[in-house]
């Protein structure tokens, strides 16, 4: 009896170790769950109902392999209507997953659900998610982590330990009531009350002192931070005082490592840097605030903060009230661009990288802002833009219109005429001096749900080329679906005669979000082997508003492989 007891236990032993073995060893199916709900959250000294998932600020911090399969059930106990994005998620042959409102489902309606599926392939570093609807990812975000597999290392010396640093934008008001106050006047919204490291606006704000995030470092230890751009409207410096940081990946790609004091981040940008314990054991801020390259535009030009404190460092609590401050970090200028451009400039992917070089799709896409003249049967009180205008922004001329009615992606595979066209012009309708002084005839585009159409597996070339239509800006671009090689960025007016000279077409970055100088130009490659229909779009919530979005309608290739996957059975009905 005891011989078999002892083997039945040894069995269930072993089991367990093999299936705990085998589970690190092949990719898994995570399930989640989100519930969209209104939380009571005090920061700035005043309480409000925001929206949250699971009740949290930032919401849950998802950890994964590269190779797992996700499913997350969004449960939406919100008033609004919502949506996530998978932001950079390469999300092959699932478009269905995506999460764009209108773009590629109907919204999750207040007491409806939706089960979102995909799978990570190929993918390594940190990513995150947001609400894909109105103004609700000013609260509702989380961090994407996906590891390599088992067996798999980092190619840089394995951290001591890992943080994800989720940078912010707080309102003391409900972000969906600014951005619809903004609609209603067609002026510029409010700006941000605050700026938030992992939802805390730190040391500098009222009320927020005995609630900053504290990022634990030891001394002789290398850390990795994963930093995350997940503030609403604004690019951001960040820097930690008396150290330096060594940046090792962006957008889940892996760089080639080079060392700076601050880095930026655009909006959906994020960046991993390894930082080392080697200054003396105290606290140290992190502090972040705005790149501000529009000129003359109000911004919130506060500081948030959070504190590097070496386990070693004396406890501030004992020392009593006149114990000494964190060191502070020098910060770039609001308007730096020079610090930007520097930064930018460094990265390198790791390896060679495969660019594609015979171009089949050469296109050329202005972005920027415009002002609409008030329509006759408007009061005035609905045109509070410049001179009695209504701002408004567009790529080649057209501010993009969502549907309402359904997603452009049903429509395209149910075959549902009068939703979109396929029109979007690859080139300016009209040349013009893009980055000197603009007629004002150029100021109003044209509305229009307007998609571009590529074959299969083109090689696509996009010039993306700021405008100084009302004032010239570092626009965050984002391309759904894709990661892209920017093979070159400079300024004022892209020439191809002499810029093309400056193509990186060893190791480019591959990026999922471009940073597009103020006044300049980013040249992004890819290939469209990924059939579907994926935005393409200002990361500035407001531009996006303000119709500062393009789609690309991918076709099917040949076979199940190259062929997008039939909608699921409990996509969201409009």
């Amino acid at each position: 009896m005891d011989t078999f007891k002892t083997h039945c236990c040894f069995s269930i032993v072993f089991l367990v170790v093999c299936s705990a073995v085998l589970s690190l060893a092949y990719p898994q199916v995570q399930r989640h769950q989100f519930v969209i709900q209104e939380t009571p959250v005090k920061r700035l000294c005043k309480t409000q109902n925001s929206i949250t998932v699971n009740g949290m600020f930032p919401g849950p911090t998802l950890e994964v392999t590269n190779g797992d399969t996700i499913e997350v059930e969004v449960v939406n106990k919100a008033r609004y209507n919502a949506t996530i994005h998978w932001h950079g998620v390469r999300q092959m042959r699932t478009g269905w997953a995506d999460g764009p409102e209108f773009v590629t489902q109907c919204p999750i309606r207040p007491g409806g659900s939706y089960t979102y599926r995909f799978t990570i392939q190929g993918q390594e570093g940190t990513l995150w998610w947001h609400a894909h609807s109105s103004w609700l990812r000013a609260t509702v975000y989380g961090a994407l982590i996906i590891r390599p597999r088992e067996g798999e290392a980092y190619p840089f010396p394995k951290p001591k330990r890992e943080t994800a640093i989720i940078l912010g934008e707080w309102w003391n008001a409900n972000p969906i009531d600014v951005v619809r106050g903004a609609t209603r006047t067609g002026a510029a919204p409010n700006n941000s009350d605050a700026y938030t490291i992992n939802g805390q606006p730190g040391d500098l704000y009222n009320c927020s002192s005995q609630d900053t995030t504290i990022v634990p470092i030891d001394v002789g230890e290398t850390n990795l931070l994963r930093v995350i751009n997940a503030a609403l409207n604004q690019p951001l410096f960040f820097t930690v005082a008396n150290h330096k940081l060594t940046v090792v990946g962006a957008d889940a790609s892996y760089t080639k490592p080079f060392t700076t004091s601050v880095i930026m981040l655009g909006p959906g940008q994020t960046t991993d840097v390894l930082i080392k314990g080697d200054q003396p054991p105290v606290r140290y801020y992190m502090a972040a605030r705005a790149y501000q390259s529009a000129q003359n535009a109000p911004f919130d030009n506060t500081t948030t903060t959070a504190i590097l404190e070496y386990k070693s460092a004396p406890c501030p609590a004992k020392k009593g009230i006149n114990a000494p401050k964190p060191i502070m970090p020098p910060l770039p200028a609001y308007n730096d661009t020079n610090t930007v451009t520097a930064f930018s400039q460094s990265f390198r992917s790791l390896r060679k990288a495969e660019v594609p070089t015979d171009i089949d799709e050469n296109l050329f896409f202005t972005v920027g802002l415009g002002l609409n003249n008030c329509p006759p049967n408007f009061p005035s009180s609905r045109c509070q833009g410049p001179n009695g205008t209504r701002f408004t922004a567009s790529m080649n001329n057209v501010s993009f219109v969502f549907p309402q009615t359904i997603s452009l992606l049903q429509a395209h595979q149910q075959g549902i005429p009068g939703v979109f066209t396929t029109d979007f012009p690859g080139t300016p309708p009209l040349q013009f001096d893009y980055t000197g002084n603009v007629s004002r005839s150029l100021y109003q585009p044209i509305p229009g749900t307007k998609l571009y159409k590529l074959k299969y597996g083109s090689r696509v070339q996009i010039v993306l080329q700021d405008t100084s239509i009302v004032t010239p800006e570092n626009h965050p671009i984002h391309l759904h679906g894709y990661d892209f090689y920017i093979v070159a960025e400079g300024f004022g007016n892209f020439d191809p005669k002499t810029d093309t000279s400056k193509f990186n077409l060893i190791d480019p970055p591959l990026r999922n979000t471009a940073a597009v100088p103020v006044n300049g130009w980013a040249v992004i490659r890819f290939v469209a082997d990924n059939p579907g229909v994926w935005i393409m779009h200002c990361h500035l919530d407001v531009h996006i508003t303000w119709g500062l979005a393009m789609a690309f309608l991918v076709e099917n290739g040949v076979g199940e492989l190259q062929t997008l996957q039939a909608p699921p059975p409990d996509l969201p009905v409009c």
